[in-house]
């Protein structure tokens, strides 16, 4: 099952090419601020689940191409993210890392990101006005938390998750000895964390180490790899996270991103594809308004 989010806060089931509306069966979708029908369906799912089919059963299909859609869970309370979890882009961050050498996500941990960096398909990056930093793609698979849970050991760990989303990590890079601001701050920019284009469920998906990760720049193959090459895998960073924490249903846990990171700039479009999973395309542009602090090398 795909379960999209779409125009004004409706839910779609996605089949193919077409999306049916939902959103009868999901208590309390609306636009109203904070958004979290969603954290709240995935929390009572298995009830919902028949309430759900029998309203797809009668909802007429709408062209997916037609709708705008919006992040899949647009209000999760927690947004955790693994750093540091494919050797070859440990490698080759070089200068720019700010792991210690030889640290991997095992032995550096987590970290959150804002769950207002959230953003969908319809509404793309927007990158700092007039800023001269750089800012790169980092394409991630996301796992969507199912109950909540808190001690959870690795071996029973998938049994926590509802379903698999793809993700953008969108980061401002540090300069080195100019500018070296907290890994938490870099990746928090409104729109710095671009997820859809909707959750495929946890059923549909055999195996989340075994899933081929794309990502286009432009149409220009950037990230090629597949999450069989992740240093820790999606239990072990379960059995991580809740022995810090309680996860909650909707939550989201960005599992880190391999190889061949670059630069986006306004006009860019760019494209993650990730294997049973979904495939997502997002424009690049420019914040219409400035910000206040600025983010210039030469004003550092």
């Amino acid at each position: 099952m795909k379960i999209a989010v779409f125009n004004d806060y409706r839910v779609g089931l996605v089949e193919g090419d077409s999306i049916y509306d939902v959103t009868s069966a999901i208590p309390g979708a609306a636009p109203a601020w904070p958004a979290i029908f969603m954290t709240r369906a995935i929390a009572d799912w298995q009830s919902l689940r028949p309430r759900v089919l029998e309203a797809r059963s009668s909802a007429a299909p709408v062209p997916l191409s037609s709708v705008r859609l919006l992040p899949p869970n647009p209000c999760p309370i927690q947004v955790v993210a693994a750093p540091a979890n494919y050797r070859k882009h440990i490698a080759e961050m070089g200068a720019m890392a700010v792991t210690k050498k030889g640290r991997s996500a095992r032995e550096q941990g987590f970290f959150m990101k804002s769950t207002a960096s959230l953003t969908g398909p319809a509404r793309g990056i927007e990158l700092p006005r007039s800023a001269t930093r750089r800012f790169d793609h980092e394409s991630e698979l996301a796992v969507i938390i199912g109950k909540t849970c808190r001690n959870v050991p690795r071996e029973q760990a998938l049994d926590a998750v509802f379903g698999y989303s793809c993700l953008i990590d969108v980061t401002m890079r540090i300069e080195k000895d100019v500018a070296e601001e907290e890994r938490v701050m870099r990746k928090s920019f409104e729109t710095f964390t671009p997820l859809g284009p909707w959750i495929t469920t946890a059923d549909e998906i055999a195996d989340p180490q075994q899933l081929s990760n794309q990502l286009f720049v432009n149409g220009e193959l950037r990230q090629d790899a597949n999450t069989r090459d992740m240093i820790v895998g999606v239990a072990e960073l379960i059995e991580l996270v809740s022995s810090v924490m309680t996860l909650y249903p909707g939550d989201v846990i960005a599992t880190g991103t391999p190889e061949g990171i670059g630069p986006i700039r306004p006009g860019d479009k760019v494209s993650i594809r990730i294997d049973q999973v979904g495939q997502m395309e997002v424009d690049v542009r420019e914040a219409a308004a400035g910000t206040p602090f600025g983010f210039e090398l030469a004003a550092r």
